[in-house]
Parts: structure tokens; sequence; C-alpha cells
């Protein structure tokens, strides 16, 4: 097995990733040149990792033998061999039962480890920090040892992820493209990539990158399209982030539950403070349960406390975790699009100069397609300019329309405030103009009424006067 190192690796002694035995590095070893002039991709760690640069990782130049390792050269024949893979395994998903015996061991080792902290007797105050700490997991009811396992366990399951990050970053350091074998890959020399992939060691050979280039060129081989070789590691790149995302799907949870234990046993804390509270039996009583009282809400506090303690210090590694397996990801597609297309070689260009002849027309036919297809690069990377102008042009236009909107509000503002103003100076003026009226009116009808009161007072006599008529006096 061939392996790659970076330059500043240059004669130091290493494990192997395959079968974990030393080796040394070569003290000077010429970089491999490639097709486009740059050197070899080297290692996951490397942040020009794909890409053009100076100084270009060291091939040791021999083999590494192990046990798994066997070469095995393809024949060129006309139908490809039958091939069934291996089986894999789940790169980012720890197995939940031997998490739950790590946490579990953790767990006991941990209580085990501070037992000998406690001071004094059960219920008694704390008499310094680390008899606190004793206290606090382990005379705090139920849910203090609920939420420590739960810790232990979230721990597991991160502690076996990160073993499984570490066996993939190990399979990126493996040459599984060498350069001495073919600088380009096509129909003819493809099956000695794939078979190479079969002598790998298990534990490498396991992993996203390899099982991704050896579906890629199964494919490849199968069906001499760039395209659908590209079509299929895009897809297998969005299974890849979806298992690992899924991954902390049962972290997360226990991120859930540990501080909402802390909350129940808040919750049965003061249930147990306030129904310790002795009020009937009056005032020597109460004082004397005062002691369990405290106690109650020593353990309402103390839960929580260590529920949003622990699930502190859980986020902080899943996170950092989380990070390094994207990153990995990332440089296993970056590798991909880098490395592995460019060398793929479908025969496209040879397939229309043999379609029309071959000769002066095939390369003639070859050359305008390839003409056309520069002229539809051109056109795409004019439309995109195109688009991007249009896109600023709609942007500067939401701009005025948002400006414009603000400015008919602030008139439509300032009309009604000026209306309203007016409304309220007539208004007042009516109101004056009628207060004067009324006024008017009360000061004629106390008038009338002092006129009547005047007259209620005084006696009319009336006399009446006879006729005198014919026969009268």
């Amino acid at each position: 097995m061939t392996l790659q190192a970076e330059a500043e690796m240059a004669g130091k002694t290493v494990r192997c990733p395959g079968c974990d035995t030393k080796l040394q590095i070569p003290g000077s070893v010429v970089p491999p040149p490639t097709a486009a002039g740059t050197t070899a991709p080297g290692g996951p760690d490397d942040p020009n990792w794909g890409g053009e640069r100076d100084s270009g990782p060291i091939d040791d130049g021999a083999t590494h033998s192990s046990s798994a390792a066997s070469e095995s050269s393809s024949s060129t024949n006309s139908k490809p061999p039958v091939r069934t893979g291996w089986e894999e395994t789940d790169p980012a998903n720890p197995s939940v039962w031997i998490s739950l015996a790590i946490g579990t061991v953790a767990t006991l080792a941990w209580y085990g480890a501070i037992f000998p902290l406690a001071k004094g007797a059960y219920g008694t105050p704390p008499s310094n920090a680390l008899d606190y700490i004793h206290d606090l997991f382990y005379e705090r009811t139920w849910v203090n040892y609920t939420e420590t396992w739960f810790f232990f366990w979230a721990i597991g399951m991160l502690w076996l992820k990160w073993q499984k990050l570490r066996q993939q970053r190990n399979a990126m350091y493996i040459d599984v493209l060498p350069r001495d074998m073919s600088d380009e890959i096509n129909g003819d020399n493809v099956g000695e990539f794939i078979d190479r992939f079969y002598g790998f060691p298990h534990r490498l050979r396991d992993s996203m990158m390899v099982n991704r280039l050896r579906k890629a060129l199964e494919l490849f081989e199968v069906r001499k399209n760039n395209g659908e070789v590209s079509s299929m590691m895009d897809a297998q790149s969005n299974i890849d982030g979806s298992r690992i995302g899924n991954s902390y799907t049962i972290i997360k949870v226990f991120l859930w539950a540990i501080p909402i234990l802390g909350f129940i046993g808040t919750v049965l804390g003061l249930s147990q403070a306030i129904g310790s509270m002795d009020i009937a039996g009056g005032v020597d009583a109460l004082v004397a349960s005062i002691g369990k009282v405290t106690q109650g809400l020593g353990t309402a506090f103390d839960t929580t406390l260590l529920g949003l303690v622990l699930a502190m210090f859980l986020n902080f590694p899943m996170n950092a975790l989380a990070k390094a397996e994207d990153d990995n990801l990332n440089a296993i597609d970056a590798f991909c699009n880098e490395v592995l297309l460019p060398r793929l070689n479908d025969g496209a260009g040879s397939e229309i100069s043999q379609m029309f002849g071959g000769g002066a027309t095939g390369e003639f036919i070859e050359a305008l397609t390839k003409a056309v297809t520069a002229a539809q690069q051109e056109l795409i990377e004019d439309l995109k300019r195109v688009t991007a102008k249009i896109g600023e042009q709609a942007a500067n236009l939401d701009k005025r329309a948002d400006a414009h909107a603000q400015q008919v509000a602030a008139d439509f503002s300032r009309t009604m405030i000026k209306l309203r103003e007016d409304v309220t100076s007539g208004m007042e003026e009516t109101m004056s103009k009628t207060r004067d009226y009324v006024g008017s009116l009360a000061s004629g009808l106390q008038g009338l009424n002092n006129v009547l009161r005047e007259l209620g007072e005084k006696q009319v006599i009336i006399q009446q006067v006879r006729k005198k008529g014919w026969f009268g006096r």
C-alpha cells in the first residue's frame, strides 16, 4: 500500500494507518509531477490539499505490505469483471449499546472516584469544596444520578464517533489514485484502479472516501460518462452529509434531557421543602422543620445547577466534533472534484472524431465541437453577468420603491396631522360659540324666572263691573 506524507514529515518515524506498524518516511524524495504541472494531493490537514502548491507530498517510493493488502492486476477484457464490493459499516453512527456500556462504566468510575471526598454525616452542610462536590452527586435524589449517567452515555457516543472520524482521516492518507499507474483514467485502465481498492486493508478500505471513489469508478467502468459520475458523487455526498447529521440525534436528545431533569429535580426539591414545613404545630415545630426545608431547597437548586453545567460541558465537544466531521466531508468532496474528475476521460472527443471517419473531417468536427462548447461557456458567463445586473437593478428598484413608500407614508402622516389639527380647531371654535349661546340663553331664562317669581309674590284683584241694561239699576 502506497501512502502519502507532507514535506515537513520527511525523515520521521510514523505508524501505518492500515496495520499500525512503525515505518520511516524517506528523507528526500522528489514529488511526483502531474499532468497539470502540480503535485499530487497531500493529507486532509493540508490547507492546499487538491490544489496547486510549491511543496508536494512525499511518496515513500515503496509499497507497504499488510495482511489484507494484495495488489491484483486487472486484464483489459471487453467485459468488465463482476465485483461484489464489500459490506459497508456506518461511518458516523456509533453503537448505542457499546456507548451505553462505556457511559455506565464511566459513571460508576466517577462515583467511585468522588466517594472518598465525603466529610461528615449524611445531610450535614459541606465543610469544603470537595465535600460539596460529593454531596452534589450523592445527596441530591435520583435526578443527579440520572443526569450524570446521561452525560457519560453521551460522552461515550462522542468518543466512538471520534474513533470513526480518525479512521476516515487515516484513509485519506492512502495514495488511492497513484500517477505511476496512469495520469489518465479511461475505459482501458479503470479496472486496474478499481482492483487496487480491493487490496487495501479493511479498516481503511471501509471509509467514505474509498467507498465513494470505488463506486464512482465502477460506474465509470460501465457507463463511460463523466456527467453521470459527477452526479453520482454529488448524491453520495448528500447521503454522507445526512448520515453525519442524523448521527447526532440521540446526543441532542441527551443535551435536551439533562437540563430538563434538572428542572424536574427543582420541582421535587421545592415540593420536599414545602411539605417539610410544619405550620400547624406552631412556632417551635416550624423552627424544628427549617433543616428539612433548607435540605429540600438545596436539592432544588443543586439539581438544576448540575443539569446546566453538564449540558454546557457536553455542548462544546459535540459541536467541535460536528465541525471536524463536516471539514472531513468537505475534504472528500474537494478531492473528488479536484483530483478524480479531471483525470477521468470518457473519450467523448475521440468518439466524435471516429463518428465522422477520422482524418481532417473528424479533426474539423472535433475542433468545431470545442469551439461551440467554448461559445456556450461564454454565453453562460454572459447570461450570469446579465442576471447579476438584472438582480442589481431589481434591488435598486426595491430600494426606490421602499423610499417612495416611505415618502408617501410621511406625506400621508403630515396630511392627517394637519387635518386633525384643522378639525380640532374648528370643533373648539364651534364649542366656544355654543357655550356663549347657551350662556346667553341661560341668562335670559334666569331673568324670566326672576320676573315670574316677582309676579307670583303680587296679588292681582279683579273687580267685575256690572252692566246696566234696560231693566237694570
